[in-house]
């Protein structure tokens, strides 16, 4: 039931679907953020606190290109008309490359191209780079990271997502790579505008170990599971959209026809953390309410309430056979009508409406708005502002690093750019084709132009869908009507690192999740995990925790 999952994955295959080992740990007290940096001192602890606005870089916001729907509420901004091919703005006016080859690893999920296939030489050109790419399998990514950190020839560049960071890989960060204070800090950054034009919040997650060390690929604070609807079907069947747990497992009963093969939905149980006000998991899974505790995720009643909800659910025979059996892809599951609702993140709404635009022009997919416990108002947690970061090896020239900087400013630019056109589409002929103004990749386009660049370093949070600028619309307005219900935890944009000892302390609850949800165990059995998760450890990194918030402040 972790808030960033989809139904079907663990909570890793999910994460690094949609984006993306050194010493053991010594000691144990909490890390200042800001203070010190030296590789001798503790590695765990917040890498995100008082004093850490002074490793920043000075945030100075892009005008190129204004978007039609602003961020509110901690959401995405929004583009909703079609760009001027030809009147693209230039972000890069200064090759600030010099040509100096670099190697940069990083996950890809699919097939890589070639190496020295047409995008990448045409980003190269225009970039004045020279990049080996070291493209790895992002589902086993953390076994390829953990043993090249360990070892002692780490690539240049390499690009590093948050939920690798377990185990000693987590400490790794802080020993292998380099501090870019002297490069970014303050001022610095405005060599690199496009850097500059990042988020601090985004850049604030990039500190590890006292230094700022990665360059993040930034995020919206609103980025929540959406339960997304067959608008289409509802409409047909005069469904009303569900305002309450209740109401929705009334709908659900009445919507479901085995005999038809049509199940209301598909596993809700990521969805049921937003209803119930389940906060994330992970470090940011932390909060001091409002009686001055300290609790994790799983000590609050909502933790239980969300899981009773999901299992009627599935007892109720509502839920997908499949997604009972953890089998197939929910989301074709929905396309094809066997389900009308599932779980997904922000990217599924445009993925499905583009799928299907030609193949089902009746298809039409909506966000469910999500509702209270109550049927009231929700209470939502803020994602992460950043969680994946490309970094840069310690011991590298200042050739190389310079290169590396210049080529995460190239894949920074901003909507409305002919950089940010290149990355994200290729060259014109080869990758992408015109019609009515709108850029369409071809075979080749979809083929190469994945991945990879994208992975470096990111614009501020935005959509833009020139072919659906109804979907843009959508998401960001769902982000911000969703945002009024946000809160922070008391752990927010706090990059930090657990004791090595706690590192399998919650590792039972992703399985105990599924199977308590499914009927195979025993709500008794989810209460003596939580006991059991106490008495191992969990009160002593409470401890651990506190002593760490005392030191560096609350995220909220």
């Amino acid at each position: 039931m972790t808030t960033n999952a989809a139904s079907g994955s663990s909570r890793r295959s999910f994460l690094a679907s949609t984006a993306v080992a050194a010493a053991a740990v010594a000691g144990g007290m909490p890390l200042l953020a800001a203070c010190g940096g030296s590789d001798s001192k503790s590695r765990e602890g917040a890498t995100s606190g008082k004093d850490v606005d002074k490793l920043l870089p000075a945030y100075v916001a892009s005008n190129v290109a204004k978007p039609d729907i602003p961020s509110k509420n901690g959401s995405s901004a929004g583009y909703t008309g079609k760009v001027d091919l030809a009147a693209l703005a230039t972000s890069v006016p200064d090759e600030l490359a010099t040509g100096v080859p670099f190697k940069i690893m990083s996950p890809f999920w699919g097939t890589p191209p070639k190496a020295g296939c047409a995008y990448y030489q045409a980003v190269d050109a225009a970039a004045g780079t020279k990049v080996t790419w070291q493209n790895q399998d992002g589902n086993t990514y953390g076994q390829k990271l953990g043993a090249v950190l360990a070892s002692s020839s780490v690539p240049d560049m390499v690009v590093v997502p948050s939920w690798e960071l377990v185990g000693k890989i987590a400490n790794a960060v802080t020993a292998k790579f380099m501090d870019l204070g002297p490069y970014l800090a303050g001022d610095r950054v405005k060599k690199y505008p496009n850097l500059a034009a990042i988020p601090s919040d985004a850049w604030r997650m990039g500190v590890f170990g006292g230094a700022l060390r990665g360059i993040p690929m930034s995020a919206a604070p609103a980025s929540f599971i959406v339960p997304y609807y067959r608008k289409d079907i509802f409409d047909q069947k005069g469904y009303t959209v569900p305002k309450s747990p209740e109401e929705f497992l009334g709908w659900a009963k009445d919507a479901t026809s085995a005999k038809a093969k049509v199940w209301a939905c598909g596993d809700m149980s990521w969805v049921s953390a937003g209803i119930f006000g389940v906060r994330p998991s992970g470090t940011n899974g932390w909060n001091i309410g409002d009686g001055g505790k300290l609790t994790y995720r799983i000590e609050e009643p909502a933790y239980l309430e969300a899981l009773e909800w999901s299992r009627k659910l599935f007892d109720a025979g509502v839920v997908h056979p499949d997604d009972k059996a953890r089998s197939g892809d929910a989301s074709q599951r929905f396309t094809a009508g066997q389900i009308l609702v599932f779980n997904g993140d922000m990217s599924a709404w445009y993925v499905k409406a583009a799928e299907q635009a030609q193949a089902n022009p009746d298809f039409e997919i909506d966000g469910m708005d999500i509702f209270g416990a109550d049927g009231g108002d929700p209470t939502l947690y803020a994602s992460q502002p950043a969680t994946i970061w490309s970094l840069i090896r310690k011991g590298a020239s200042k050739a190389t690093i310079e290169n590396a900087l210049a080529a995460a400013n190239f894949a920074a630019a901003p909507y409305g750019t002919k950089e940010r056109m290149l990355v994200d589409y290729g060259t014109e002929g080869t990758h992408y084709t015109v019609e009515g103004g709108v850029p369409v990749k071809t075979d080749q386009g979809n083929s190469e132009v994945i991945n990879a660049w994208v992975m470096l370093a990111t614009p501020a949070p935005y959509f833009a869908h020139p072919d659906h600028p109804a979907v843009a619309r959508k998401q960001v307005e769902w982000q911000q009507r969703m945002g009024a219900f946000m809160k922070k935890t008391s752990t927010y944009g706090m990059n930090i690192v657990e004791p090595s000892r706690y590192t399998s302390l919650n590792s039972q609850f992703e399985q105990l999740e599924i199977d308590y949800v499914r009927g195979n165990r025993k709500l008794s059995d989810v209460q003596a995990a939580i006991s059991a998760w106490k008495s191992s450890g969990g009160d002593k990194l409470r401890d651990w925790y506190k002593e760490l918030l005392d030191k560096n402040g609350s995220g909220n």
